[in-house]
């Protein structure tokens, strides 16, 4: 083998280890990593103010 034709198949193997990376790591559209399924919560609802007794004024006789 010449050193060329050497130097391209080391070239395709770091191409293709590359490639490989590239799709494990990274995200290609449907191919990428599952992402987890978001449950909604539901809203709670806001808490009553407690009650509290009725409001005596003072009031001119």
């Amino acid at each position: 083998m010449t050193s060329h034709s050497l130097a391209n198949v080391l070239g395709w193997i770091v191409l293709v280890v590359v490639l490989a990376a590239a799709v494990f790591y990274g995200p290609l559209g449907q191919f990428g990593k599952p992402q987890p399924a978001q449950v909604a919560q539901p809203a709670q609802p806001a808490p009553s103010p407690t009650p509290r007794g009725p409001v005596i004024r003072d009031v001119p006789n």
